[in-house]
């Protein structure tokens, strides 16, 4: 008897639609697991076996075909366990099969016949609803995930048995239900950390306040202890909200990437990202034999820190000079390309020395030389991609001790807004949402200035050895200001301001 059963497969952070074809025949004995699937997928069989022994259930001593089509579409990992199981019970006439084609069936099976969760539920669900079916059922961690698509109805199981009965005696699965708006709108200001928070650091708060209005890249200079990173953890309490779509697309890529807890069904805040300086390129781009997201897509919509960014390779740092500029990344294989978004904000911190106290040395340890050949493992063409470079200052004894607090992140965040939608309502007729995804074309037609500010900026770049690429950089940098003060023309303060952030332009930078 032939039966069809449907699974689902992952391609990047989409999916489409497996068809697990099951066909059990007297005429011989044999297992055979055809459709190019992977090893976990052919080791299927042994799991299945032992979890319908455990629950009064067997493979029949037949000839059993189980085709995965489309045929010529790898597939991967032990999600399929759950859909060939049900399937071989069904083409065997084990259990009654009349709408067992309404409803995509995953999961991992356990020996005993317990379910184990999988990745990437929230494309499956979204896929399933747009092909028509009924219903999904999955492991109970991976149902509220699934459960803020609507229109599709989401069983969650924690045996096969539970499923077995629900096909064989119409015993009913328990159907989860989410309320996705309430549920995003009741987290979406939900922040571990505020900028009230940090002592001091006036100057370095308002450089983060421009980087989140504009969108911007963002490097911080300064020795250990100043707050490079404390600051760095509070940037996405003063970023705009995640919008309902945002959140979706933010999820997908944590769902396929298996950074999903069983209590999580939606990233209702922006993600923050802060991989260690070891990391490898495929790590923080993405790929592998079975390509998978890295760090730059799982910041999508949120912040990648990179913490002392001189200690990474400098060929890690270098595979992120195309994603910075295309916002996405693109892995190609032999018999495959796979696109991972990847839109975030960087925020980067280094200190100015190998020491780290360059040019305060207190024990006079760091040159001139150490501090150029320290800096010179960022390659121009990576820093050109970073619009603000701020000093961090050692915080004094008095701004420690100081008792009172400093201004929130809620009140950082709304003049932030107030400035996103500004620039929103600029470039709506453009594929731009911020002033940082500008080009030449927009900057020669968004940014002009006054002859005191060109005059300004003019001085600057002969004065302060600023280089040509910080021309553009600083045009953006000073359309924000003028965002953040509500002023529809670039003033000569803005442009005064954008250019004390270019520190690492200038001719050995603070020495």
């Amino acid at each position: 008897m032939l039966i069809k059963v449907f699974g689902s497969a992952i391609h990047g952070v989409a999916a489409q639609t497996i068809t697990i074809e099951v066909n059990v025949d007297t005429g011989g004995i044999g297992y055979h697991l055809v459709g190019l699937a992977d090893s976990a997928i052919k080791e299927s069989s042994y799991r299945i076996s032992a979890a319908l022994k455990n629950v009064g259930y067997k493979i029949p001593g037949k000839k059993i075909t189980i085709n995965m089509a489309p045929a010529d579409l790898r597939k991967e990992g032990a999600a399929y366990d759950l859909s060939i199981a049900i399937g071989i019970l069904a083409a065997s006439d084990q259990i009654l099969a009349e709408n067992i084609q309404d409803y995509i069936i995953m999961g991992e099976l356990s020996l005993d016949g317990t379910l184990q969760p999988i990745r990437g539920v929230l494309p499956i669900a979204i896929q399933a609803r747009e092909e028509g079916f009924k219903g999904i059922i999955l492991p109970k961690q991976n149902t509220r995930e699934a459960a803020i698509v609507n229109n599709l109805e989401v069983y969650e199981a924690e045996n096969i048995k539970e499923v077995i009965d629900f096909f064989n005696e119409g015993k009913p699965l328990h159907r989860v239900t989410i309320d996705t708006r309430k549920e995003f709108q009741e987290k979406v200001n939900d922040f571990p950390f505020d900028f009230s928070e940090v002592k001091g650091q006036e100057t370095a708060k308002r450089a983060m306040e421009v980087a989140a209005a504009g969108g911007h890249n963002i490097i911080l200079i300064g020795p250990p202890g100043s707050g490079k990173t404390m600051l760095a953890k509070r940037v996405p309490s003063i970023l705009p909200p995640l919008s309902l779509k945002e959140a979706l697309e933010t999820t997908k890529i944590h769902s396929v990437a298996g950074k999903m807890g069983a209590v999580t069904s939606l990233m209702t805040v922006r993600p923050f990202r802060a991989p260690h300086h070891t990391i490898s390129d495929v790590a923080l781009v993405g790929g592998g034999g079975y390509p998978q997201p890295g760090e730059i897509s799982l910041a999508h919509n949120g912040v990648l820190f990179l913490d002392e960014m001189p200690e990474f390779k400098r060929t890690v740092l270098e595979v992120m000079r195309q994603p910075l500029e295309d916002r996405e990344v693109t892995i190609s294989r032999a018999r495959f390309t796979v696109n991972y978004p990847a839109s975030f904000m960087l925020v980067a911190s280094m200190n100015p020395s190998p020491s780290g106290f360059f040019p305060d040395d207190p024990n006079n340890t760091s040159t001139t030389y150490e501090m150029q050949r320290y800096m010179n493992k960022l390659s121009g063409p990576l820093l050109d991609r970073i619009d603000i470079h701020i000093e961090v200052q050692k915080v004094e004894f008095e701004q420690l001790a100081e008792k009172r607090k400093g201004e929130k992140s809620e009140e950082i965040r709304k003049r932030v807004l107030i400035a996103r939608e500004i620039q929103r309502e600029r470039y709506k007729d453009l594929k731009i949402s911020y002033n940082a995804q500008i080009g030449p074309r927009e900057i020669e037609k968004f940014c002009e200035l006054d002859e005191v500010s060109f005059n300004l900026i003019k001085l600057a770049m002969e004065k302060l050895n600023l280089s040509a690429r910080a021309y553009d950089r600083i045009l953006k940098v000073a359309r924000t200001i003028a965002d953040l003060e509500e002023s529809e023309n670039i003033l000569s303060q803005h442009v005064s301001e954008a250019i004390q952030y270019r520190s690492l332009d200038r001719e050995f930078w603070n020495a």
